[in-house]
């Protein structure tokens, strides 16, 4: 299973994520970002877009993913290095690997990861 991990901020569009997304040439099967955003209308609609179920991560879920990015905001707000990453690692699975660090939107508005996991 391949997933999207998503971190974005307040004002970014459907066109920053994307944007981040496509710096990677993997297609997923599912999108993730941490709860409090996963109702966030760019996020619901790049779902929709790439019609992807949805994995809303819980904040409380994210600190225990090892991600490869620290981003000190991103440590501050959630408890982790990056939104993207753990979202994606967590929705992934146990056993979950990054294909590398998280990209950002060229607006700087959004980031994504992708995971790859064993189970679908």
């Amino acid at each position: 299973m391949i997933v999207a991990g998503f971190g974005f901020r307040n004002g970014a569009t459907a066109g920053s994520l994307r944007d981040a997304l496509g710096q990677f040439d993997a297609t997923p099967d599912k999108v993730a970002t941490v709860a409090t955003k996963a109702g966030a209308a760019p996020f619901v609609e790049v779902a929709q877009v790439l019609d992807l179920p949805v994995v809303s991560v819980p904040a409380c879920a994210l600190g225990a993913a090892k991600v490869l990015t620290v981003s000190s905001a991103s440590l501050k707000q959630y408890g982790t290095g990056s939104v993207a990453e753990a979202a994606a690692l967590v929705a992934a699975g146990p056993g979950a690997r990054l294909l590398g660090v998280r990209q950002i939107s060229h607006d700087r508005m959004a980031t994504c990861a992708i995971a790859i996991g064993e189970t679908k």
